[in-house]
C-alpha cells in the first residue's frame, strides 16, 4: 500500500495564484482568437457570361408558356364546375384542378403532364372515378423566332 503521509508537499513548488493566472490568460487567448476567427467578411465577385441571362430568360419563357397534357373530367355551369373542383382536389390532392370558361360552359382540367405516357398513366387513374373524362392534348406553341438565313 502507498502511505501518503511520507510524501513531502512543499507549497513552494505549486502557487496557486500562478495557475489562476496561466488558466487566465489561457482563456482569454482562446476566446480572442476564436472571435477574430469567425469574424471574417469577405465578398465574393461572380463573372460570368452575358450569354447565361439571355439562357435564363429563354428557360423562364418556355417554362412560363409550356403546354401539358392535362385530363378533362367533366363540364357544366360554374357551380357544377365548382362542386367537381372541389371533389378533384380531394381524389387527387396535389395535382392540381383548375376550371376553364369555354363558351358556353365551365370545364375543370387536372393535372398538369409533361409526356404522353405520364398522362396516358395518370388518365386510367382518373377515368376509374369519372368515365366521361377525357385526356387533352397540348397546344404546340413555337418558343423561338426562325432568323433569316439571308444573314
Amino acid at each position: 500500500m502507498f502511505n501518503f503521509k511520507k510524501l513531502p508537499l512543499q507549497a513552494s513548488n505549486i502557487n496557486m495564484k500562478q495557475i489562476g493566472l496561466k488558466t487566465s490568460i489561457t482563456l482569454l487567448l482562446t476566446l480572442v482568437v476564436s472571435m477574430v476567427g469567425s469574424a471574417q467578411n469577405g465578398n465574393v465577385s461572380i463573372d460570368q457570361d452575358k450569354r447565361i441571362a439571355q439562357l435564363l430568360q429563354i428557360y423562364k419563357a418556355v417554362n412560363s408558356s409550356a403546354n401539358y397534357y392535362t385530363v378533362q373530367i367533366g363540364f357544366g355551369s360554374y357551380d357544377e364546375a365548382e362542386e367537381l373542383k372541389t371533389e378533384a382536389d380531394v381524389d387527387f390532392p396535389g395535382w392540381g384542378s383548375k376550371i376553364v370558361f369555354d363558351s358556353p360552359t365551365y370545364r375543370v382540367h387536372v393535372g398538369k403532364f409533361r409526356t404522353k405516357l405520364e398522362a396516358e398513366r395518370k388518365f386510367l387513374e382518373v377515368r376509374k372515378k369519372y368515365p366521361a373524362s377525357l385526356l387533352l392534348k397540348p397546344e404546340k406553341t413555337q418558343y423561338f423566332k426562325k432568323k433569316d438565313s439571308g444573314e
